[in-house]
């Protein structure tokens, strides 16, 4: 077994490695072709979730073709008159104006239209109505609407996410305390722990780790999914740390553990890791939606490149980039297959705290190898021969996995004993 996990190791640095070589982006605006009819026009796309930086791009003096993507964040409706002026002095500076399909608007701009105005392109010849209209580029866009429209109310696909991790973690630990014969009403309790631990933990392991400005500048942000700054505004909770939520699940679960079900906390715990495996990814599906937790700058021509416009200016100028969310949920989905195979075909549940130290190990490592493609989320304040503080962080907890997993033996149960209290 450690052989295989040594060479998955293995493969994954010298994957993390030959990808490091191709993060030398030059330049603030990426390349892409217009085709218009037949004719190909080459162009420099620009994006930016800033208002601000938008309307000081419209003067910019450029001397080529250029694509501007326009994002919802560029349109919010109690801005509408910056917003307005804005799309005024682009086309002042002759930029034509294409809905999402590219078809050209040559209606003026109100408060009921604004959002359909999704492209500013300026080329040195002017494109008719009865133009068809392409963008091609080596790269992928990923550019998705934020969530599902239900009347005044949008349901984000992030909060779907989450939705979605603990309504199947829920499924999944119904099943799991099936198979281990252990009362089902046993079960509300620790999903109610999970849920606060998860939450309160994550949004306070980003604040204290990433953004402690916030206790100063914006204190109840820290804790409610709003924001006070500039006037009261619902936000939903724009930044969770993993950390912080292994922390906190950690605690709650030792509760859960002593106080309810009366277990060795780490038969929880082998059981949770499975659960948070497969959770993770969905979490990570749901940055993914967001445009957020992104990964450094990559080759356009690489596979990997995806160019997301609705990312926030925190991580510079927008170009392709690694998309990092998917590489951890795809990590996070193989991590959840060999822990349940290990947890239903062989008798490693037995051994209280294997299957967790192995989580434990195989999750850090994820994340350690990841955070090589991924820029930084906030503040780097803890920094340490070249490595950033998801990875210093991620460290701790993969050297707890192999202690974890040393000791265990220590604390095998019988099948009889692990359906207790039944």
């Amino acid at each position: 077994m450690s052989n295989i996990f040594f060479r998955i190791y293995l493969v994954l640095l010298a994957f993390i490695t030959q990808s490091l070589f191709a993060q030398d982006y030059q330049g603030s605006l990426s390349d892409g072709t217009l085709k218009v009819n037949s004719t190909e026009i080459p162009v420099k796309i620009y994006a930016t979730t800033e208002a601000g930086d938008l309307s000081g791009f419209s003067d910019q003096k450029i001397d080529k073709n250029v694509l501007v993507i326009l994002n919802e964040s560029n349109f919010e409706p109690s801005y509408y008159n910056f917003s307005a002026q804005t799309l005024a002095r682009f086309k002042d500076n002759q930029y034509q104006f294409f809905d999402k399909n590219f078809k050209l608007i040559e209606t003026g701009v109100t408060q009921d239209n604004i959002t359909t105005f999704k492209y500013a392109v300026k080329a040195n010849k002017p494109i008719t109505a009865s133009d068809k209209v392409e963008l091609e580029t080596p790269f992928k866009i990923w550019d998705p609407s934020k969530g599902i429209q239900l009347g005044p109310i949008t349901l984000h696909f992030y909060s779907l996410m989450f939705i979605f991790a603990f309504g199947l973690g829920y499924v999944l630990m119904a099943k799991i305390f099936k198979i281990d014969n252990v009362n089902i009403k046993y079960l509300e309790p620790l999903f109610t722990w999970t849920l606060i631990g998860t939450i309160l933990g994550a949004r306070l392991g980003h604040v204290i780790f990433y953004q402690p400005e916030l206790f100063k500048e914006d204190f109840w942000s820290v804790f409610l999914p709003i924001s006070t700054k500039n006037g009261l505004k619902f936000t939903g909770f724009s930044g969770l740390a993993s950390h912080g939520a292994t922390i906190a699940l950690i605690f709650t679960t030792l509760y859960y553990s002593f106080k309810i079900i009366k277990k060795n906390p780490f038969w929880v715990y082998d059981r949770i890791g499975i659960v948070v495996a497969l959770g993770g990814a969905f979490v990570r599906m749901g940055n993914f939606f967001n445009s957020e937790i992104i990964g450094k700058p990559v080759d356009p021509s690489s596979p990997f490149a995806i160019f997301f416009p609705q990312q926030s200016s925190e991580y510079g100028v927008t170009i392709p980039r690694y998309p990092t969310q998917l590489f951890e949920a795809i990590g996070y989905v193989c991590l959840f297959v060999l822990l349940w195979i290990l947890y239903t075909r062989t008798n490693k549940k037995y051994q209280q705290g294997w299957l967790f130290g192995l989580f434990f190990i195989i999750l850090w490592a994820i994340r350690f190898f990841v955070e090589f493609l991924k820029e930084p989320q906030g503040d780097e304040f803890i920094q340490f021969g070249g490595l950033n503080t998801g990875q210093i962080l991620s460290i701790p907890f993969m050297i707890a996995g192999f202690v974890i997993m040393i000791y265990s033996k220590k604390f095998k149960i019988t099948e009889a004993e692990n359906g207790k209290p039944e």
